[in-house]
């Protein structure tokens, strides 16, 4: 789409269309998958599942979705009737596919019919069915944040790469136009020399104490703990067990770190486009923030945060700012932001703080034209489409695994920084803070025994 037509229909009202997923002919990524569907597996069946990684994938004539997984056996049988429902309206035969149901991913993993497996299940639960998926072979699309931990994180990197697994991070941010154009604005020096970014990101609020319940019969609760520890069982601290409403395991700290890293690796991952610093991180972060002082929910709620870079930048984070990232350089700034667009019904935005998808300090940069020698960013329609792209052709996709753990990076050390309060300098290069024993032994957590990266055979 080009920039001009791009900002008209943003002025107009049309970004929210401009954004939703593109169905592309399967001849688009060549002769091997479209003469040959990628067969994929679908771990975890929430509520961003459903409403965004499952369509995402099945719109692709060259994908076949063909099982489903979740600990919660409710939830995998509804996800085993929303693809079959799916594919049925889609080609007119209820015999399409015949889609397998598991409780554990391992199990998942072992058959030898699926060639992919898409991971969208809570943060505690990425980086270890990621790992174990590419040591079987299987390809991964894995939703954000990459990882729990510091560590965590540059083991599956590290796995990944040797492996030759092609992974995607869902920083589907990339795939939106207005990102890329205020990207490479930015990289070109339409607003000069970038010296500041400003990211608005909310907190949470605080909860309720929830008493301890009876662990419903569906759910493999234990399962569901994962590496973390062992604690009594209340529904809004896991999921609905009617419907797919936002989940109450977004708001604990034993499960992720809130919104730093619920919303954060989307923001973070975009900025470091704009700031040429994909594959490194700053050397110094310090945050402010309030934690509930009562109540089953603890994650952050409103905060401040600084980051600095050896290029020169200083990077600040607030819920105080619009929702969305803006540059400013010597010469200008440039705001960019979702619009409209929500990946799921249960998306906490604010659209009157979320409308504007694009804005400038002056309307003529935003129609400046990249020249044909400029830097031009990658340009996508769609992230699981660039995934199954690159699936046939073994190239890296937009958000490959280094690019999601760098940014993810971010937001565990911002995190880390928010617990101690104080100022922490931070080493991209070799991943520790410098000097900081204290904020190194939190690079990592402990992992409850069977579960966690720890247990891996063949690592």
């Amino acid at each position: 789409m080009e920039r001009r037509n791009f900002i008209k229909k943003t002025v107009t009202g049309g970004a929210a269309t401009l954004l939703a997923p593109t169905i592309l002919p399967s001849n688009v990524f060549g002769q091997t998958i479209a003469n040959r569907k990628v067969n994929v597996g679908q771990i975890g069946c929430g509520r961003i599942a459903r409403d965004h990684d499952m369509p995402g994938v099945m719109q692709y004539d060259n994908a076949r979705m063909i099982a489903v997984c979740d600990v919660d056996s409710n939830r995998a049988k509804d996800a085993k009737v929303l693809v079959q429902k799916y594919y049925a309206k889609k080609t007119g035969s209820d015999k399409t596919v015949d889609v397998k149901v598991y409780e554990d991913y391992k199990d998942l993993l072992m058959n030898p019919e699926i060639d992919a497996v898409v991971i969208s299940t809570p943060d505690h639960w990425h980086s270890q069915p990621a790992i174990e998926a590419a040591l079987a072979g299987k390809d991964v699309y894995l939703q954000k944040p990459t990882s729990l931990t510091l560590e965590e994180g540059r083991i599956l990197v590290d796995i990944i790469k040797k492996k030759g697994t092609i992974l995607q991070v869902g920083t589907q941010q990339r795939a939106m136009p207005q990102f890329r154009i205020a990207a490479e604005l930015v990289r070109n020096g339409r607003i000069g020399k970038i010296h500041t970014v400003k990211i608005g990101l909310p907190g949470d609020p605080a909860g309720p104490v929830a008493p301890k319940m009876p662990i419903p019969t569906n759910l493999n609760y234990d399962m569901w703990l994962g590496s973390t520890p062992e604690i009594p069982y209340t529904e809004i601290g896991v999921h609905p067990q009617k419907g797919y409403g936002r989940p109450g395991w977004l708001r604990q700290e034993q499960f992720g770190s809130g919104m730093i890293t619920g919303w954060g690796q989307h923001h973070y991952d975009s900025a470091a486009w704009g700031m040429d610093t994909e594959l490194t991180g700053p050397i110094s972060v310090e945050s402010i923030a309030e934690f509930p002082k009562s109540g089953l929910w603890n994650v952050h709620g409103d905060f401040m945060a600084k980051a600095e870079y050896a290029n020169g930048i200083t990077m600040y984070t607030s819920g105080g700012y619009t929702n969305g990232i803006k540059y400013i350089g010597d010469d200008g700034w440039i705001f960019v932001s979702r619009g409209s667009y929500t990946a799921s019904a249960s998306d906490p935005v604010s659209k009157d703080k979320s409308s504007k998808a694009l804005n400038a300090s002056n309307p003529s940069i935003l129609k400046s034209v990249i020249g044909p020698n400029e830097i031009h960013l990658k340009k996508i329609d769609e992230q699981h489409g660039d995934w199954l792209n690159s699936i046939e052709s073994r190239k890296d996709p937009i958000s490959d695994v280094e690019k999601g753990h760098r940014a993810c990076s971010i937001c565990l050390i911002t995190h880390i920084s928010m617990k101690l309060g104080r100022k922490l300098h931070w080493n991209p290069e070799k991943e520790i803070f410098v000097n900081d024993a204290e904020a190194n032994n939190m690079l990592k957590r402990s992992q409850r025994f069977p579960y966690g990266v720890n247990s891996i055979k063949g690592l």
